[in-house]
């Protein structure tokens, strides 16, 4: 099986846009990985990932109704495909059994 595993962020990303569901465009994505990871993420690292998903086939976008508060700038939206749902699952699954049967992790183990 020739694949490309995802990275961590394209992973919370396409998380972060199940949660979103309809309203996903990039500020909120890049709020919620904020709020649930602790971690800052640049909203230009969100577009470049969502780029490339959109590119691998994972996610679609489409551009919205220009808005009076974006100074007339249309938003774009993002939702997750099937077969980007497919890709965080099978994440889910391998991260699982790599996880199963772990020597608890100790402080100063590296």
């Amino acid at each position: 099986m020739n694949r490309e595993f995802l990275g961590s962020l394209e992973l919370m990303v396409l998380l972060a846009l199940v949660r979103l569901d309809e309203n996903a465009y990039g500020v909120p994505i890049s709020r919620e990985i904020e709020e649930k990871s602790g971690r800052e993420v640049a909203i230009a690292s969100v577009y470049a990932v969502l780029e490339r998903l959109e590119q691998r086939g994972f996610v679609k976008s489409e551009v919205g109704e220009p808005t009076p508060e974006r100074g007339g700038r249309a938003k774009r939206y993002f939702r997750i495909t099937a077969k980007g749902v497919r890709e965080v699952k099978d994440t889910q699954r391998t991260l699982s059994e790599l996880w199963k049967g772990l020597p608890q992790l100790k402080g100063g183990l590296t």
